[in-house]
């Protein structure tokens, strides 16, 4: 379970730099093309390595205090500046103008649909309840009550920091169409084809509607919730490693010698995130791309937590095998999909036809019904042995 979690998680976090990176590229006007992307991903993971190895739990903190201040004002003025140089009205007219009815209704807009929606409920459901960074807010409270009080609450500002930038990302759409310059280049082929670059669109936005002062503000609050987000993951992952794949294969560690791991850990961690952001080719959303990564684990782990705690007949060897089971998540990242195809030599066309079927949602909703019924299967044919029974007939 360790080397699965910790396996799915550094892959999730792999493309984080590489977005940061191109945020702060769009957001200051530098030139997206030649290296410049990569010196800005070195330097944010070089100043996120050098605090979180020094700093720990203790940067995690101050970076998120930080961060939720700034952002939070930040957010409210970045919006009402956008609404008012885009027009309320010409924002929702420009999206119905284009896009119809599917600009609106996720219902029918190409790429979503009910599969999708039903994929991101149980993704946002695995976030919560079972995606380490999430559920270490749970663990470390003291009793049930206030876990509720706290998801209660936080849950208002988990609504807020997605629908923001999703109306940043509308508002981004609509200055782009209606500015000839940018739409020749995000918009090559017209609208109908989609958009190329569009992780740049955003902070390009961003760049051109903010005053030089609140950009500079909100460029520094968006650097904190990066680093921030990339501290807590390192720990985690770190964390993970030592405790549930080292320590037990290697007993009798001391506390010091496990922080020095964890240490090291962090560094071999950054340098493996680096690797995947500079390497991997994103031809997919980065969005589709995370919460597929995540369901390497979270798919699995679902049943796992499902059925220990509400069947009884559930068996160590069903858990290992849904566990196992899960990862065929991975199934969903493209270049996995165009690997898995070449060998048969396909046509072009057929090639395609059969990646179009084979969506995030479709592979990450199948993924989890086969590792629930993994689960079932194999705790049934494998069953537990009965526990021990004391003198007095009591279970030992």
């Amino acid at each position: 379970g360790g080397i699965m979690l910790a396996a799915g998680g550094i892959l999730n976090m792999g493309m984080f730099l590489n977005a940061g990176a191109q945020f702060i590229v769009g957001v200051t006007g530098m030139d997206p093309q030649g290296n410049m992307l990569v010196w800005v991903m070195l330097t944010l993971l070089g100043l996120v390595l050098f605090y979180t190895i020094l700093g720990g739990m203790v940067s995690v903190v101050l970076t998120d205090y930080v961060q939720f201040v700034v952002l939070s004002f930040g957010l409210i003025i970045a919006t009402m500046l956008a609404i008012g140089q885009l027009g309320w009205n010409n924002i929702f007219e420009t999206v119905q103008r284009l896009q119809g009815e599917d600009g609106f209704n996720p219902f029918t807009a190409p790429g979503f649909g009910i599969e999708y929606i039903i994929w991101m409920g149980f993704a946002g459901m695995g976030a919560a309840a079972l995606w380490p960074t999430s559920v270490a807010r749970a663990l470390a409270c003291e009793s049930e009550e206030v876990v509720r009080k706290q998801f209660m609450w936080s849950s208002l500002s988990y609504a807020v920091r997605n629908i923001v930038p999703y109306f940043w990302g509308i508002c981004a759409f609509v200055l782009i169409v209606q500015t000839p310059a940018l739409r020749t280049v995000f918009y090559p082929e017209g609208v109908e084809a989609g958009a190329s670059h569009s992780l740049l669109a955003m902070p390009i936005m961003l760049g051109r509607i903010l005053p030089v002062g609140l950009l500079g503000i909100l460029t520094a609050a968006m650097i904190a919730a990066f680093m921030s987000t990339h501290d807590s993951y390192l720990l985690c992952w770190s964390s993970v490693i030592t405790n549930d794949i080292i320590s037990p294969l290697i007993p009798g560690l001391s506390q010091r010698a496990q922080v020095w791991i964890s240490r090291v850990l962090i560094l071999v961690i950054g340098v493996l995130i680096f690797v995947v952001s500079y390497a991997y080719p994103l031809s997919q959303d980065l969005w589709d791309f995370m919460t597929v990564s995540g369901a390497i684990y979270t798919t699995g782990a679902f049943s796992v937590l499902v059925c220990g705690l509400y069947w009884k007949r559930a068996s160590r060897v069903g858990a290992i095998l849904s566990l196992f089971s899960g990862s065929a998540a991975v199934l969903g990242l493209e270049p996995v999909q165009y690997a898995m195809l070449a060998p048969f030599r396909l046509a072009p066309a057929r090639a395609e036809a059969i990646l179009a079927q084979l969506t995030a949602a479709r592979v990450g909703l199948v993924t989890v019904t086969f590792a629930v019924v993994v689960m079932v299967v194999g705790s049934l044919l494998f069953p537990d042995a009965s526990p021990p029974k004391s003198t007095h007939g009591e279970k030992a």
